[in-house]
């Protein structure tokens, strides 16, 4: 088994330095350290990450930039010593010797002066910039673009208010036929009603849901309230045609199936193989019986013209309504990217609304708080396709909903 700061150093390697998928990386890299380490492995990796932006800022003022390996050791005792509590003789020591353990014996007199630095100073810590956009960006770690769109849209007490949010907690509901009573005196952690969606438990604490025999049997799935609402966005499906056109890891098609009694007749397209593939798991699992293809919902496909009753479109976006969730979602995006992901999102609704029986639904959805990713794309739609009409528009937000910044629109064929 690995030293838990060493697995979370290689894991912010990997994550900060190459691209790899924090969600990802970090299950790897639970299984290499004891069960008892684990929760702080998780602490310790999206903690850095969340705060890499504003340490970097710090030490910016304290020392010259460092190899990757010694510049993501500073960045995680930072996190400890500023963020998990961590005492400051062991946060630095345990540094030091890591830094040893690597390899890297030149810099850990270094390594030792800087932290110890920051530890003396942690009440006196280099300026933030003065301009508001600036600060915030540089502070948690997010693109300029999207800091000033949320002052201008909500202010900047509550654009901080979002980028600070806590993480949410974690949501189960029950998977039909189980029922959300069932579920709620048979799970092994206490649980409160969740206040969007009835079917939703939000756990008072965690447990080691993966190797529950409950979810194991297929008796609930952990699912955010945002995501259960987008579902029950498409109204009454029982006995209804159904597609979720961009449908892994296959929670809100389980979550279809389990509102209509499993009576609804479902289709789940995914684009990669590999995705299917866990999509297809997740439905053995919890006894959902769709349809399943790869395939482009990007692509129009004339034999599913005027097919389904209701079509939902979680499309591929920016993910920045799940900051407090996915810390890495911060990472490496820019305008460009927003820019990019909106031609696919038209391209999606272009091609996916030629599907919807007359008089049907279509609800397109996204996980972010971007207006040119949400309204926007729904008002350039709608212009282009009079046969459409708008019924329900919601931007869901942390610190005004309790769960995370999804959005969705119900659009009825006329």
């Amino acid at each position: 088994m690995l030293n838990v700061r060493r697995a979370a150093l290689e894991t912010l390697v990997r994550i900060l330095e190459d691209g790899a998928y924090a969600n990802l990386a970090l299950k790897e890299a639970a299984a290499s350290v004891e069960p008892k380490d684990v929760p702080f492995l998780y602490a310790l990796v999206n903690e850095t990450i969340a705060r890499a932006s504003y340490l970097d800022h710090i030490f910016s003022h304290f020392c010259k930039r460092q190899k990757r390996a010694v510049r993501n050791l500073l960045r995680m005792a930072g996190a400890e010593l500023l963020y998990l509590n961590t005492p400051a003789h062991a946060a630095i020591d345990e540094a030091v010797k890591l830094c040893r353990a690597i390899g890297k014996h030149d810099s850990c007199g270094l390594l030792n002066a800087v932290l110890r630095r920051l530890d003396r100073e942690r009440g006196a810590l280099p300026p933030l910039p003065e301009n508001a956009v600036e600060r915030l960006s540089v502070l948690y770690g997010v693109p300029a673009f999207l800091v000033a769109e949320w002052i201008k849209t909500y202010g900047e007490a509550e654009a901080e208010a979002l980028l600070s949010h806590p993480p949410i907690g974690t949501v189960v509901r029950a998977q039909y036929p189980f029922t959300t009573e069932e579920l709620r005196d048979a799970l092994s952690a206490a649980s409160v009603p969740c206040s969007l969606d009835p079917n939703g438990l939000r756990l008072s604490e965690g447990f080691d849901l993966a190797h529950d025999p409950l979810f194991l049997a297929g008796r609930y799935a952990v699912q955010g309230e945002g995501a259960m609402l987008i579902c029950r966005a498409l109204g009454d499906i029982r006995g209804k045609r159904v597609l979720d056109a961009c449908a892994a890891p296959g929670g809100k098609t389980a979550y279809l199936a389990s509102l209509s009694g499993n009576t609804a007749r479902l289709s789940a397209w995914e684009l990669h193989p590999h995705r299917k593939a866990l999509m297809d798991k997740t439905f053995a699992r919890l006894g959902v019986r769709a349809e399943t293809e790869c395939r482009d919902a990007a692509v129009f496909d004339p034999a599913f013209t005027d097919a389904f009753d209701a079509v939902l479109l979680d499309v591929p976006c920016s993910g920045f309504g799940l900051l407090s969730e996915k810390p890495d979602v911060r990472l490496n995006k820019d305008e460009k990217t927003v820019d990019a992901l909106t031609k696919t999102q038209d391209a999606i609704l272009s091609a996916c609304c030629r599907y919807v029986k007359p008089g049907g639904v279509l609800v397109y959805a996204t996980c972010t708080i971007v207006q040119r990713e949400n309204g926007e794309r729904v008002r350039a739609f709608l212009a282009a396709h009079p046969g459409f009409v708008l019924a329900e528009e919601r931007q869901l937000l942390p610190t005004r909903d309790g769960t995370d910044g999804f959005y969705y629109a119900r659009l009825i064929r006329s």
